[in-house]
C-alpha cells in the first residue's frame, strides 16, 4: 500500500503518511491517488478545488468551516511546519466541541484528512510555511464561518509563546456555545 492511515483521537480524523522514495537525488512521493485513498481510508471523495497558502511564524489561520456545502479538506505542509487542527461541529456526534492537532511538516509529509462537519485550522510553527489543501466542496464565501480559535469551552492547546497574527474574520471569530454548527 501507498498510502499508511493512523487514527487520531476523532475517528473521523485521519494522518496519513504517503510513502516517500528517497536516495541521493532527493525523493519522490505521489501527494494524491484516489485509488489509494479510497482503499486506505474507506472514503470515496471528489476534490473539486485546491488552494495553497503561504503565511510566516505565528499566523493562524482558523477554525474555518462552511455552515452549507460543508467541505472535506485533505491538507499537507510542503515548506515549513504548522500545528494543524480539527474540532468537531456536529452537535450529534459524540465528539461534538472536541479537538485534535497534529504537527505537519515539509520533512514529515504527513498529510491530515479533515472531514464534512468539522472546523479547520493551523499556526505556523517554523519561519514561514506553504499549506496545500484539497477540498471536497467549493467555497461559498455566504456559508463560511469562522470558531473562535482560543475558545475555552474548546480548549485547544495552540504551542504558541506570542499573540498570533490573525485575520479580521478569525479575531471576531464565535464561540462554540454561539456559533452555527452542524445536526
Amino acid at each position: 500500500m501507498n498510502l499508511n492511515v493512523i487514527q487520531t483521537a476523532l475517528p473521523e480524523v485521519l494522518i496519513l503518511e504517503p510513502k516517500v522514495f528517497g536516495d541521493e537525488r532527493g525523493f519522490f512521493m505521489e501527494s494524491f491517488n484516489a485509488r489509494h485513498f479510497e482503499q486506505a481510508t474507506g472514503l470515496k471523495r471528489e476534490f473539486v478545488q485546491d488552494n495553497h497558502s503561504k503565511s510566516a511564524r505565528n499566523v493562524l489561520r482558523g477554525l474555518h468551516y462552511q455552515i452549507q456545502h460543508p467541505q472535506g479538506k485533505l491538507v499537507r505542509v510542503v515548506a515549513g511546519e504548522v500545528f494543524d487542527v480539527a474540532v468537531d461541529l456536529r452537535k450529534s456526534s459524540p465528539n461534538f466541541g472536541k479537538w485534535v492537532g497534529v504537527r505537519l511538516s515539509a520533512e514529515n509529509k504527513r498529510q491530515l484528512w479533515v472531514p464534512e462537519g468539522f472546523a479547520h485550522g493551523f499556526v505556523v510553527t517554523s519561519d514561514s510555511a506553504e499549506f496545500l489543501y484539497k477540498t471536497t466542496d467549493y467555497w461559498y464565501p455566504e456559508f463560511d464561518r469562522s470558531l473562535l480559535w482560543c475558545d475555552a469551552d474548546i480548549g485547544i492547546e495552540w504551542p504558541l509563546s506570542d499573540m498570533p497574527l490573525l485575520a479580521d474574520k478569525d479575531a471576531a471569530g464565535q464561540t462554540l456555545a454561539a456559533a452555527d454548527v452542524y445536526e
